[in-house]
């Protein structure tokens, strides 16, 4: 068997999560041709294709599916090889692996800015994702820390929270609601509403939301982004159901106005999250001691 190399697990592993050779190559930062490239060597190593085209698609062949599960453990494995030798280094250098689910992008670059001032050494890869995507990386092991919005109930994790998360509905400044005061949960029935995609965390409380009150979600569109989100209650498409710290600027310049519903806004947690057998390293343990300490006053002065 021929030599293969690191690289080009890493790429693979990639290619296999997006089923898409141009998706990796932009998480990469390489141009589609050498990820091809790091594929089909490493096909040649072992013998076998690993992947095969599906339209403009690709799909992993039994043998790559047999691959992808080694090697997200040896990947796995890797990391923690990584967190005992940065033991010898100390706080002053390493790497951090972070996912975050897409809502918390509002204000984690702030809070990487000030890691960084602290701790300049230390190098951190950020990826954003819906909760569902980032479930499965910290289920694989492919991340470091994780913060969301819930701490999952179906992992040995152990889960910090480190900020609060107030979650309220929202409408254009001219919908009627807009104007109301102490509005019943009840008299939002059949109201439209534009939401999040399923699988993400602001979904799902507003789908327990709703389950708790025993009523039907009235949905005219499903959307990936908060951004967009925004635009479409803006333009009068519908009420949303979003994180209050997305919105804060929104709604001091009049863009969008909270609807006064008795009992919100609701009072969630971000949580700094990793498997209980992880095994972190110095850099690591250090941004989780800086969100747990400081994470909440400075997003709270952010947003």
């Amino acid at each position: 068997m021929r030599t293969y190399t690191l690289k080009q697990i890493q790429t693979f592993i990639e290619v296999a999560r997006d089923k898409s050779v141009s998706k990796a190559a932009e998480r990469l930062f390489v141009t589609q041709p050498a990820v091809s490239m790091q594929i089909r060597q490493l096909e040649d190593a072992f013998g076998l294709p690993l992947i095969e085209p599906i339209g403009r698609n690709i799909q992993l062949t039994r043998a790559g599916q047999e691959f992808l599960v080694h090697a997200l453990a040896a990947m796995a494995r890797f990391k923690d090889l990584e967190a005992t030798m940065a033991e010898h280094v100390g706080f002053s250098k390493g790497r951090i692996e972070l996912a975050v689910v897409s809502t918390a992008k509002y204000f984690m670059p702030m809070l990487l800015v000030r890691f960084g001032k602290l701790f300049p050494g230390i190098e951190l890869t950020l990826r954003i994702d819906n909760r569902e995507n980032i479930l499965g990386m910290l289920s694989r092991n492919e991340a470091d820390l994780v913060v969301m919005g819930r701490a999952p109930n179906t992992l040995d994790c152990e889960a910090t929270a480190f900020a609060t998360n107030p979650l309220g509905i929202v409408c254009a400044p001219d919908h009627p609601l807009s104007r109301r005061k102490r509005v019943q949960f009840e008299e939002l029935k059949d109201t439209r509403f534009v939401v999040r995609e399923k699988g993400s965390g602001t979904r799902a409380a507003m789908e327990r939301l709703f389950g708790q009150h025993d009523m039907p979600m009235n949905v005219v569109m499903e959307m990936p982004s908060n951004e967009t989100i925004k635009q479409a209650v803006m333009a009068g498409m519908g009420l949303s159901f979003l994180s209050l710290r997305t919105v804060r600027h929104e709604l001091a310049a009049g863009h969008l106005a909270l609807v006064d519903v008795n009992g919100m806004p609701l009072m969630g947690h971000w949580y700094v999250t990793h498997l209980s057998q992880k095994k972190l390293s110095p850099a690591a343990k250090a941004f989780k001691a800086f969100l747990i300490e400081q994470g909440g006053p400075l997003i709270d002065s952010w947003a």
